[in-house]
């Protein structure tokens, strides 16, 4: 052995991922939505700078029942913002802190609002439809067609779009799951002519 052989040294801390980045990067790995991982981050970022920018290791059960139930009451968000924020924390704590919560019995709970949900009638629909052409139209028109979210239409591929048995694949839909739906007759033209469209430009381009 050298006397003078090198002694490791711990890394620099100023490298590591902070701990937002960290939360970004396991979100990621994890094939999570972009809007889920942004609304997560940003929940997570609000929850910090609510305790004066103490670090999340450093507190606990009774700091998120306290956040928490501040959204609720003098925030007067509703139940569903409520439970997301929720659950973004809970993630932080759980999956990128290794820390596991006691239950969180204390949140005072939005209330959730007792409305009748807008239905509209399908003349109303093809109404509404007749007021959006172009490419947002073909999209409006999947969404309401297939049943598709808005990111599973905008992020929808050729080889996704099954025409001869008319099915559209959707891939990592809501909770990271494949799933087949029916891709309506009446838009097999349409999409067939984006598609032909998408192909012109592309060989424009490359020309």
């Amino acid at each position: 052995m050298h006397d003078n052989a090198a002694i490791p040294t711990p890394a620099d801390p100023a490298r590591q991922p902070k701990l937002l980045e960290r939360m970004r990067i396991h979100l990621r790995t994890r094939h999570y939505s972009i809007r889920t991982e942004e609304a997560y981050i940003d929940w997570a970022r609000r929850f910090i700078l609510f305790h004066g920018k103490r670090h999340p290791q450093d507190m606990g059960a009774v700091e998120v029942e306290a956040f928490l139930s501040h959204l609720a009451l003098d925030r007067q968000v509703s139940a569903s913002t409520q439970n997301q924020a929720k659950a973004a924390i809970l993630y932080l704590y759980k999956q990128v802190l290794q820390i596991e919560l006691p239950w969180l019995d204390e949140v005072v709970q939005a209330k959730r609002p007792r409305r009748l949900p807008v239905v509209l009638t399908p003349s109303e629909v093809r109404e509404l439809l007749l007021h959006v052409d172009g490419t947002a139209g073909l999209v409006a028109q999947l969404l309401y067609g297939t049943g598709m979210r808005l990111m599973e239409a905008v992020r929808l591929r050729v080889k996704d779009v099954e025409f001869a048995r008319r099915e559209i694949i959707v891939r990592e839909g809501k909770g990271n799951k494949d799933r087949i739906t029916v891709l309506p007759e009446n838009l097999i033209a349409p999409l067939q002519a984006q598609l032909q469209k998408a192909r012109a430009l592309h060989e424009k381009d490359v020309a």
